[in-house]
């Protein structure tokens, strides 16, 4: 392929970049056994899903669209979170998503026992109020009055009865030091409860495929939970998948000068 001969603007992701990012996330799923999906809300070109279904265990979901394509592209694990579902929706999704996770006990009570009986996975989303991004604070999930996740003030015990898991999501594009002490403080406020699940979910942001990325740390994070607890461990990022695997390819339209050469492009 010849990027002059292409029309800009546009993308062009490198399958070998592609895959190699893919052997590496592969490599942390052999030395530890945990699962690994596509979050395909920051990757769903969906022509390279056969590829990625080669190497990661499903896709997840932040929505019944998402949900559609994991179940159409995929074909394998098919997990949504929202922070509340609809009525309307609901049913379409429990028959093409097996993993449900749940933002609040009034979600669980809403739409719990349907999502059981249909046999599917329920989690929760917990809150670990935790801040580690100071780079990225606009997106902190962990933030004063987020929507996202119960906080341990707002925690219901007595009705983890057929919840299966634990998901919380902190991250974003950080490294594992950030997962570490994220840990930390989610298991000095719900690790007690962990003991009975079956999975956790750590949830995405984690710059996996970077070079500076502190693999071995996450190795060691991933098999302490699931020594301590016995419980499966998913992980979900999505930009590590495809980080910088490919190309924004444009055409320079015009030059002009302003204190500085300035190049205008067909993405300007």
């Amino acid at each position: 392929m010849k990027f002059e001969q292409l029309p800009t603007p546009c993308y062009v992701v490198d399958e070998s970049l592609l895959e190699k990012n893919l052997k590496i996330l592969q490599g942390v799923k052999e030395r530890t056994g945990c699962k690994i999906l596509l979050a395909q809300k920051a990757f769903s070109m969906f022509a390279t899903y056969p590829l990625i279904s080669q190497y990661l265990d499903g896709a997840t979901a932040s929505g019944l669209y998402e949900a559609r394509l994991g179940y159409e592209e995929m074909g394998k694990e098919n997990h949504v979170f929202s922070p509340a579902f609809r009525e309307d929706e609901i049913d379409e999704m429990i028959e093409i998503c097996d993993h449900f996770v749940l933002n609040s006990f009034s979600q669980l009570e809403k739409f719990g026992e349907k999502i059981r009986a249909a046999g599917k996975s329920i989690g929760l989303r917990v809150n670990p109020e935790c801040s580690t991004q100071s780079e990225q604070a606009m997106y902190d999930p962990c933030a004063r009055g987020s929507r996202f996740g119960i906080t341990l003030k707002n925690f219901r015990p007595e009705m983890l009865e057929g919840v299966s898991g634990f998901h919380f999501h902190t991250l974003c594009e950080q490294n594992a030091d950030a997962l570490a002490q994220t840990l930390d403080a989610f298991e000095e406020k719900f690790g007690e409860w962990l003991p009975q699940m079956k999975w956790i979910n750590f949830g995405g942001g984690h710059h996996i495929t970077r070079e500076d990325y502190d693999i071995e740390l996450l190795v060691s994070c991933i098999k302490r939970i699931q020594e301590k607890y016995d419980v499966e461990v998913y992980l979900e990022p999505g930009e590590s998948i495809a980080l910088n695997a490919g190309y924004l390819v444009t055409t320079v339209l015009d030059f002009i000068e302003n204190d500085i050469d300035i190049a205008i492009l067909d993405t300007s």
